[in-house]
């Protein structure tokens, strides 16, 4: 930890980022002294599906210290404008840094999202400690299982535990969680909640829905499949369009050249370029994801087709997008088996399948009836209001 520690401060030394470094060493001092609960989230995602979650406890008049571990989720929650609430970056999980938080922010409970258990601010926090969508995979918990009594000790600090599949509930309590902690299995990102703002008049003259197919979240190695699937595609959909959106904007310039280079037609977000007659527009921006989930019929979850597991499949279907997805689902394994099972997504191994399916869902009625069997695989079985009493629950006790 203290190696990983040196490195990100280093890295925002490089960058001259004063904030960042306080941040990091948990130097930053809130403006008036109150009780507060800790909301750890890791990036955009893991931010994004909390939202709700937040706004209760809001509503409730709770007062909240929100800490990410990224540049863009930082711009994410501080973009919301939050009242009662300070999202700054995470401090680095050394004793020192965690024990300044926790004086200085009057941390009196922590929340923390899917895997992010950090040893030194459980074991640190003077009251209720909550894991919701807890995801503990067969390689992290060998990993915990290494260190038997830090991770028994950091588990019965835990007082509810909700884990995104039974598995990963399974795997919890072998290493130490009480059973009184356990709660019931669901994924937080399934009460995802579409944001209010919407694409813009010229977007949405630019692409007609059903026309439109959008590769959520690509890799490196996964554009040049996209792209030869694409150039596929329009010999019989010739007005069909591609919004790319990579996972890192950076890669952009690398990606245009391989878009002109297999002869397609190229618009670019970042250079407000007009998409009207692209045949792929390159979403290189972050934030915005949802902008390309609401113009497109059918959406191609990448990530899975390597070895990066897959991104979430509940936004899509929060927008009613026809989901088209890779072999490798290992982050979201128990979401992408209810919808095997309910055959509401297409599964794919290459460019000439996913052309294939891009091609086979040619309409608002075959994108409609595909979506809509995804929203009710993607159900779960409990509903916020339950989470929420829970919650309420050991944070008053």
């Amino acid at each position: 930890m203290t190696l990983l520690a040196a490195r990100e401060l280093a890295l925002r030394v490089w960058a001259r980022d004063m904030c960042g470094i306080k941040a990091r060493l948990g130097r930053l001092t809130p403006d008036a002294e109150d009780e507060r609960v800790w909301l750890h989230a890791a990036s955009n995602g893991e931010l994004a599906s909390a939202r709700q979650l937040i706004d209760r406890m809001i509503a409730q008049e709770r007062h909240l210290l929100i800490t990410v571990n990224t540049d863009s989720a930082l711009a994410l929650g501080q973009g919301w404008a939050l009242s009662n609430s300070t999202v700054m970056l995470a401090p680095i999980d050394l004793c020192g840094p965690t024990r300044r938080v926790m004086r200085r922010w009057g941390v009196r409970a922590h929340i923390t999202l899917e895997s992010d258990l950090w040893p030194c601010r459980i074991l640190q926090t003077q009251g209720p400690v909550i894991v919701l969508g807890g995801r503990l995979t067969a390689r992290s918990a060998k990993g915990w299982q290494r260190f038997p009594e830090l991770a028994q000790k950091v588990l019965e600090k835990v007082t509810y535990l909700s884990a995104q599949d039974a598995t990963s509930a399974d795997r919890f309590s072998g290493l130490g969680l009480p059973a009184a902690a356990r709660g019931p299995v669901l994924d937080l990102k399934a009460f995802y909640t579409p944001p209010r703002d919407r694409p813009g008049a010229a977007l949405q003259g630019a692409f007609k829905r059903p026309e439109t197919w959008l590769a959520a979240s690509t890799h490196e190695g996964e554009d040049e499949t996209v792209l030869t699937a694409h150039r596929s595609a329009l010999q019989s959909r010739a007005d069909l369009k591609l919004i790319l959106a990579p996972r890192h904007p950076r890669r952009a310039d690398d990606i245009e050249t391989l878009i002109h280079s297999l002869g397609l037609t190229c618009a670019r977000r970042s250079k407000a370029t007009d998409p009207a007659g692209a045949q792929v527009y390159l979403a290189d921006t972050l934030g915005e994801m949802h902008l390309w989930y609401a113009l497109a019929g059918v959406t191609f979850i990448a990530g899975s087709l390597t070895d990066r597991g897959g991104h979430t499949p509940y936004e899509p279907a929060a927008f009613g997008s026809a989901i088209v997805h890779g072999p490798d689902t290992a982050n979201f394994r128990a979401a992408y088996s209810r919808l095997t099972e309910a055959r509401a997504a297409i599964r794919v191994t290459n460019a000439d399948e996913l052309a294939r399916a891009v091609t086979d869902l040619d309409s608002a009625g075959k994108q409609d009836a595909l979506a809509t069997r995804a929203r009710s695989a993607l159900q779960q079985q409990t509903d916020l209001d339950s989470l929420m009493r829970d919650i309420t629950g050991h944070l008053d006790a």
